[in-house]
């Protein structure tokens, strides 16, 4: 019997009493608040930093197909010039934020990473961009800081007083705002939070574990101990990136795995809470299929993109290396665009830069979007509408 094959049963997560002091100004049905009085249940989650991870021969090797999977569009997208890592890396940050119903379209998210006036949503994305990069940038070195840089990322701006340490309250899912004693889920008291994380972080840094199944885990063990008051779930998904690139399985690109989550999140959901009852199969089987599902959206947006890319260049008669036909290629990542930007971009003047803009606008590429001579802004419909679309087929059930 191989090691995939042996019988070995997760831990199931535990529980202990706590005392609870209620407010005594919260306002409700005298019904309510005795339902929210005296102890309450926590959740204690098991170490895990030494257990192996139990599943039979099918899963692992669908475990291991999906890997090949990863690798092989990492490797595909990384040879084409095209500037598809942000674009993928935005992708998979709006999908990830769609799954906490944070949605907004490709044109409101570029006008937020602009910096111009766009929706809370849109900026909340352009927060979880931000915490992809970080995500990347600190897979060498997953540990308990760079978890808290991924966070300090994502809310420093919307939210600064909860970043920079582990949650020091005790938070919970569902049931209400007067306590966590009807909650669905009550994740660890807060005096646990600093030993289960390091737990975490020794368990998501072993070698001898298959990486798509690890990283499966160490999500599902991220999102049981829930460490921050807010923004776990998509701190928890940079996470599973991080683990990708640290693996090996990724190396130039972000795959969009939350887009492929997005076809069925209450199979997800409910993947979660099964790996709090001792089952780890669901959440390895779901992650590992949201990778086929990633990899295939991924190759049709970047072909999507590319057809777009040629169209364009198509109508424009200038040289290759002219500053018009430099914009193209930024345009694919940064659709919506000022001359400021495009100068900076480009390392051209204004002046220069609006001229390719006016080049661009002429061919049909680029729509003024503002009113007004002053602080104009153009977008890249194109661009846009196949971002748009990459969006509207994750959120298809198969």
């Amino acid at each position: 019997m191989s090691m995939f094959e042996k019988e070995s049963v997760w831990p199931l997560i535990g529980c202990e009493e706590r005392p609870w002091r209620s407010v005594q100004d919260e306002y409700g049905s005298r019904a309510q608040k005795r339902l929210a009085s005296g102890p309450y249940l926590a959740s204690v989650p098991a170490l895990i930093s030494d257990l192996d991870i139990p599943f039979d021969s099918e899963l692992h090797a669908l475990t291991e197909e999906a890997a090949s999977e990863l690798a092989r569009f990492d490797a595909e997208v990384g040879q084409i010039a095209a500037p598809f890592a942000s674009i993928l890396l935005r992708a998979e940050s709006a999908s990830s934020s769609e799954i906490e119903n944070l949605t907004s379209g490709a044109r409101q998210i570029a006008l937020a990473e602009l910096g111009e006036h766009a929706s809370k949503n849109a900026q909340l994305i352009v927060g979880n961009v931000r915490a992809m990069q970080a995500a990347l940038a600190l897979s060498e070195s997953i540990d308990g800081n760079a978890i808290l840089e991924m966070h300090r990322a994502l809310l420093e701006q919307s939210n600064p007083d909860i970043v920079g340490h582990w949650r020091d309250q005790q938070v919970w899912i569902g049931g209400g705002s007067f306590g966590p004693h009807t909650a669905q889920l009550v994740p660890p008291h807060q005096d646990r939070v600093p030993a289960l994380m390091e737990d975490l972080v020794a368990f998501a840094n072993r070698a001898d574990l298959p990486v798509l199944a690890q990283t499966a885990i160490a999500h599902a063990q991220f999102e049981t101990i829930h460490p921050f008051p807010d923004g776990n779930g998509r701190v928890g998904r940079a996470l599973i990136q991080a683990m990708l690139r640290s693996g090996g399985l990724t190396r130039n690109v972000t795959v969009p795995v939350s887009a492929g989550l997005l076809h069925d999140t209450g199979r997800y959901f409910d993947a979660l809470s099964a790996y709090r009852s001792g089952d780890v199969a669901p959440i390895i089987r779901s992650i590992a299929e949201a990778s086929f599902a990633a990899a295939h959206n991924g190759r049709i947006l970047v072909a999507d993109l590319e057809s777009v890319q040629v169209e364009w260049r198509g109508r424009i008669s200038a040289r290759r290396d002219s500053a018009v036909h430099r914009l193209v290629g930024i345009l694919l990542r940064q659709p919506v665009i000022g001359a400021a930007a495009a100068a900076a971009q480009l390392g051209i003047s204004s002046v220069n830069a609006q001229v390719a803009i006016d080049r661009l606008v002429d061919a049909n590429i680029l729509t003024q979007i503002t009113d007004g001579r002053r602080n104009r802004i153009w977008l890249a419909k194109d661009a846009v509408q196949v971002l748009d679309e990459f969006a509207a087929r994750a959120k298809r059930h198969r």
